[in-house]
Formats: C-alpha cells, structure tokens, sequence
C-alpha cells in the first residue's frame, strides 16, 4: 500500500482540504500520545484501538472513522476539532 505521500505526489490522494487535515490529524495524535510517553501499544490497550490501525492513522495513511475520533478525544481530553 502506497503512503499517503506518495500519492500525494502522484496526484492520487484527495483534495487540499483532505490532505492538510490528514496531515494535522497525524501530528496531532502522535503528539498527544507521546506527551502523555505511552506507546502505540499501550495506546492501542488503554483505548481498545488496534496498535497497528494508531500507526496507519500516524502516518497519515488512513483517516479514523468518526466513532474513533471521538474516542480518541476523549481518552486524551481534548475536542474533535483539535483532533482535526
């Protein structure tokens, strides 16, 4: 599977708008993950998640559905919007 960088740069991967809020998306949360010094792993345990779907969603290869997002919200207290 190509990352979303690549097709990016392929011109294969959704609009602007799509682009920067799946990149904010992933910096937001591996931010959030490790000031709080949990591992993917542990992240993945404490919130019922699947370590390897934190790690798509990190590196921007994959948007989490919305029931996600506000999960992941809420285990780190902040809003949706911030998430996005």
């Amino acid at each position: 599977m190509k990352s979303a960088i690549e097709e990016i740069h392929k011109g294969t991967f959704g609009n602007h708008d799509e682009i920067m809020s799946q990149a904010k998306f992933s910096d937001r949360l591996k931010d959030l993950r490790t000031e709080k010094g949990l591992t993917q792993a542990q992240l993945a345990e404490e919130t019922g998640l699947s370590r390897s779907a934190i790690g798509f969603w990190e590196n921007g290869e994959r948007i989490p559905l919305s029931s996600v997002i506000i999960v992941l919200a809420k285990y780190f207290n902040v809003t949706t919007d911030y998430l996005l």
